[in-house]
């Protein structure tokens, strides 16, 4: 059964000069590397999956459809500076799709040349494709907002990145593309304000409809977009995501984790983590993450201010991120500490566990996990805990307040063990398991995919059989390089 495909909305408000018609370049010999069961379920699309008419169109043969795939123009800023026209270099809008959850856009990406691809070939690699596929879900499983991927379509056909590779093209799914950079595009362009505003009142009226009643509606519409932001930010940082390149096209105005290239799970917990080779100076670290969503905060405010007008509506619209965010960070640190009641000293509590955990380079993932164990008996030595800090005295002092903290408020360890395993993973996509699952399908074993997926699924179950997903990385996963590339 052919699913309920319809046409971009968004295309039919922004027209062809924006959303330009783009016919896919169809790989070929193509077949099935991966697909998601769950999405298609959330969608209603398992049974098409499961035809040849599914792999034809989502290897890029959509002559079947009765209207044009369509690029999208944006601009942006890339590593702080205005790198001007960007746009859909490799993806085109499929189209609209009604499914039981709400209405969704359906992208390609990796399907060929659009006019926006600048030096690029428009293709995307099995490698990188893998890895956005894989962390769609495992994020979404996470409970952590994200762009999800439908599904993986593999082709001998050669591309070329640091080493020659084959291409793929995964299938996204969200309920929003629009990008931070879609506003900045407009308003960059003379004579484009029109523009600006039909884009502001689709957002508006598809996605925040209560706001078209405000009395400033687009400074309500920064406004929102800031708290949704803010919320992401902290749940990237409470289960150690490094995102890699925070540039301004990258940022969703669903608040949306979008684009997954260079991004990577801290192993050993670092606060200057760079999980992007190609940053040289930093500029997308893991602590620097909130402050970075906050700059481009302002870029898309910058983009909005020909709609806004009043500078000082722009700031207070902006106002929000400095309270939100370090609200909902230390309500996470709370909750990943098992602690019910709110307190002044529990920044403090979580800071210096941190502290601890940086001196020595403890796992971020394994630790918060196993403080779940955490004795409060008098005496306990919580020895499965403390063995990951290098100063065990000094964790000693940390734990003795950590327990004088539950006591304080009647917590049964049981309870509360049960409670933090809720929101602590135990299963988390580590660079190393990607690279595995990577290293066998270019064998042409994709069960380690599939195997692998099934895992990061339930990321908070015990399941006991399948421990080495929740091990320590190995040695040889401490030389491993991500790049925009990948």
């Amino acid at each position: 059964m052919t699913p309920a495909w319809r046409a971009s909305d968004y295309a039919s408000v922004m027209g062809d000069a924006h959303a330009v018609p783009v016919a896919p370049d169809p790989v070929p010999e193509p077949h099935w590397v991966a697909r998601s069961d769950t999405l298609a379920a959330e969608l209603g699309l398992q049974a098409w999956l499961e035809t040849p008419q599914a792999l034809s169109i989502l290897a890029g043969h959509t002559e079947a459809g009765a209207w044009p795939t369509r690029a999208t123009a944006y601009s942006g800023h890339q590593f702080g500076a205005w790198a001007g026209q960007l746009g859909d270099g490799r993806a085109l809008l499929l189209g609209e799709l009604d499914s039981p959850g709400g209405l969704v856009e359906v992208q390609l990406k990796g399907s060929g040349l659009t006019p926006f691809s600048r030096m690029g070939d428009g293709r995307a690699v099995l490698r990188s494709s893998i890895r956005e596929f894989l962390c769609s879900e495992a994020m979404h499983a996470l409970g952590i907002p994200t762009t999800r991927a439908l599904a993986i379509v593999g082709s001998p056909l050669p591309v070329r990145r640091e080493t020659v590779e084959t291409a793929a093209l995964v299938t996204r799914v969200a309920s929003s593309f629009v990008r931070f950079g879609h506003f900045e595009h407009f308003a960059h362009t003379a004579g484009d304000e029109d523009a600006l505003k039909r884009l502001a009142d689709w957002v508006i009226a598809r996605h925040y409809p209560a706001l078209a009643e405000e009395a400033q509606p687009y400074a309500a519409l920064l406004r929102e977009v800031t708290l949704r932001t803010a919320g992401l930010m902290a749940q990237w940082q409470a289960v150690g995501f490094c995102h890699g390149v925070m540039n301004t096209d990258n940022m969703s105005i669903a608040g949306l984790t979008l684009d997954y290239g260079p991004f990577g799970f801290m192993d050993g917990f670092d606060p200057g983590h760079i999980c992007n080779h190609t940053d040289q100076g930093g500029r997308y670290a893991y602590a620097r993450q909130p402050n970075v969503a906050f700059w481009n905060l302002h870029a898309l405010a910058q983009g909005l201010m020909p709609l806004i007008g009043d500078p000082d509506e722009a700031l207070a619209a902006l106002e929000p991120y400095k309270t939100a965010f370090p609200a909902a960070l230390i309500a996470r640190l709370r909750a990943k500490l098992g602690l019910r009641a709110e307190r002044d000293e529990d920044r403090d509590l979580a800071d210096d566990l941190l502290r601890l955990m940086a001196a020595g380079r403890a796992d971020f993932t394994i630790s918060f996990r196993r403080l779940s164990s955490f004795s409060t008996a008098e005496g306990a030595d919580n020895a499965s805990v403390r063995d990951l800090f290098v100063d065990g005295p000094a964790f000693d002092a940390w734990a003795q307040r950590y327990r004088d903290r539950l006591r304080a408020e009647a917590s049964v360890d049981a309870e509360r063990a049960a409670c933090m395993n809720r929101v602590n993973p135990k299963f988390v996509l580590r660079n190393h398991l990607a690279d595995i699952a990577i290293q066998r399908a270019r064998d042409g074993d994709f069960g380690a995919i599939h195997h692998l997926l099934a895992v990061l699924e339930r990321p908070f179950d015990e399941q006991p059989d399948q421990e080495a997903y929740a091990a320590f990385p190995p040695d040889w996963a401490r030389h491993l390089e991500v790049s925009c590339s990948s």
